[in-house]
């Protein structure tokens, strides 16, 4: 298990960080057929839909050309290569008739932001340790439940220092109702084998046509352009992994099993959390369902108990998904990772069933 508390709010000024591009990057290629993923939701649940997942890799310069500068403009490439493997992540979140919403591939791209933070990253690393400034390099904004269709649901921030060493940090913002795409379907590791492979066919070629150099008195954007979402200080986010014979488990099951992962958080924490909790499930590839559910109205004794004889609950931490090993460059692994969830209200748990690997991540906030 494993425990993230993203710590009081930076002493330090957003205007420090300046967001100096923004742009939008789809898939290389049109999405043929568009992929449709209903989201099963009440009025009375919206709110989950706002969640995000997010995680920064801090880098060191190791080589000539591997700078946040150049990394930026390769990036729009590499990203726009991988999203051919995951498009719902460049797709949008539309109504659907009746009750919910559907995440359509529509291919509007995912948003890519260009910063410059203006301090070297063995600064940033030290000052970190004490006032928590992970937030400011990653970017979010909560999604419009009324007009969904123009909310991006997966933004990268490229951070770049302005100091000879280089040093750079990739924040990356992804919703919770596509968060498996981003983590169990191993998005991370196959973008940077994409990355580091066009890193060894392009040769000669030293700077990506997506350059945006550093220019003498260059400002921030506009905060209006980028005005984010408030980071929901005080989080905490813990993560389970259930092993289970049957992989094809009834709705029910993975309710409880939730719950069971809550019950399983509160003696870890040693207090008790929500009684009411928003639950998501990913029933299918094309389902996912919010629903409600009280643990007042959940059986803590016997029926946990049943649940313990037949699946096996075991502690977890995101390093499981392999982002401790990222290298978007040959040898060049990530000095700092951080992982957390944000935007959400006290009382959210998801499920992610895992059919071919018998296993099942569960991710449960306090």
């Amino acid at each position: 298990m494993e425990v993230h508390h993203n710590g009081n709010a930076p002493s330090q000024s957003l205007s420090e960080l300046q967001i100096l591009t923004i742009m939008s990057v789809p898939p290389l290629k049109v999405t043929e057929p568009r992929l449709v993923r209903k989201v099963l939701v009440s009025d009375d649940h919206t709110s989950a839909i706002h969640g995000c997942y997010q995680i920064v890799l801090c880098y060191e310069c190791l080589m000539e050309g591997d700078n946040g500068w150049c990394m930026a403009g390769w990036i729009v490439e590499s990203l726009a290569r991988v999203l051919l493997d995951h498009p719902l992540l460049a797709g949008r979140l539309q109504r659907r008739e009746g009750t919910g919403f559907e995440i359509v591939a529509n291919d509007s791209g995912i948003r890519l932001l260009e910063a410059c933070y203006p301090t070297s990253l063995s600064h940033f690393l030290e000052l970190n340790e004490k006032e928590h400034l992970e937030t400011q390099l990653v970017f979010w904004k909560e999604i419009d439940a009324q007009c969904p269709q123009f909310s991006p649901l997966f933004y990268v921030q490229a951070n770049v220092t302005n100091f000879d060493c280089g040093g750079y940090a990739i924040g990356m913002s992804c919703s919770l109702l596509l968060a498996e795409v981003f983590l169990v379907e191993n998005f991370l590791g196959k973008w940077a084998e994409i990355h580091k492979n066009m890193s060894l066919q392009r040769g000669e070629i030293k700077t990506p046509i997506f350059y945006h150099p550093r220019m003498k008195n260059c400002g921030s954007l506009p905060s209006d352009i980028v005005n984010r979402a408030q980071s929901q200080n005080g989080v905490q986010s813990l993560v389970f992994k259930i092993t289970t014979e049957d992989v094809n488990s009834s709705k029910d099951l993975w309710r409880d099993l939730a719950m069971l992962c809550v019950e399983e958080a509160e003696v870890k924490l040693g207090t008790d959390l929500c009684s009411e909790f928003c639950v998501v499930v990913k029933e299918s590839s094309e389902v996912t369902k919010v629903e409600s559910c009280s643990m007042n109205g959940w059986s803590r004794g016997e029926q946990g108990m049943r649940l313990k004889m037949k699946h096996e609950i075991r502690g977890s931490t995101w390093e499981d998904f392999g982002v401790q090993k990222v290298a978007f460059n040959e040898g060049n692994k990530p000095v700092h990772v951080c992982c957390w969830i944000d935007s959400v209200r006290d009382g959210y748990a998801m499920t992610v069933p895992l059919p071919y690997l018998k296993n099942n991540a569960f991710a449960v906030i306090s």
